[in-house]
């Protein structure tokens, strides 16, 4: 009995820590959301969010990193079956859904500064990069630690250990879906009304 609850301590702690990061995380994109809202008329004569966002282009991305999500939910079911191939093979598509995305932002970024709408053209500009930027610098970390979980997950199997790898960055991933449908609402869906 010792050893079980001192096996749950270790292995609880670093899931304490990760929620912590977590809510560290949504102060961070409530700044960065709080910043949004008070800049985003400040178009100094610029364009818009009405005239510059494309709400089906913006909903396409959307629905990849929710599939993306619900993907990497099902390889949480599959590991929790003990199924390391289904395990590996939902990850991998929540993986490349999640690198779509990311190729469809980056798209989107350039569009903008081609445009002549980059950053430093208004402070609406700005905070609109720095917010939806640093959502996407997550989305590629997030896919970065996914692939280092693939990796391990190859190498040594579902354990505890590799269970606790893949609940982690699962959460890592559900959270940044919860983030992008604020900005998906708040950004998009409000800049075109």
């Amino acid at each position: 009995m010792m050893t079980t609850n001192a096996a749950h301590r270790t292995d609880s702690a670093p899931v304490f820590g990760f929620w912590l990061y977590l809510m560290s995380d949504c102060l961070l994109f409530a700044a960065l959301f709080a910043t949004y809202a008070v800049l985003r008329t400040n178009t100094f004569g610029g364009p818009d969010a009405d005239a510059l966002f494309n709400l089906p282009y913006a909903l396409v991305e959307t629905l990849i990193l929710l599939t993306s999500s619900f993907v990497a939910g099902l390889g949480m079911v599959a590991a929790s079956r003990g199924s390391k191939t289904g395990t590996l093979s939902a990850f991998i598509i929540a993986l490349l859904l999640g690198l779509a995305f990311l190729g469809l932002e980056v798209h989107e970024f350039a569009g903008l500064i081609a445009a002549g709408a980059g950053p430093s053209r208004s402070a609406f500009l700005s905070s609109y990069f720095a917010l939806v930027g640093t959502h996407g610098l997550h989305v590629a970390l997030g896919s970065f630690w996914m692939i280092l979980a693939l990796v391990h997950t190859a190498k040594s199997g579902l354990h505890q250990d590799t269970m606790r790898r893949l609940t982690l960055v699962s959460m890592f991933w559900h959270f940044l879906d919860i983030i992008w449908i604020f900005i998906f609402t708040f950004v998009y869906i409000f800049g075109s009304i």
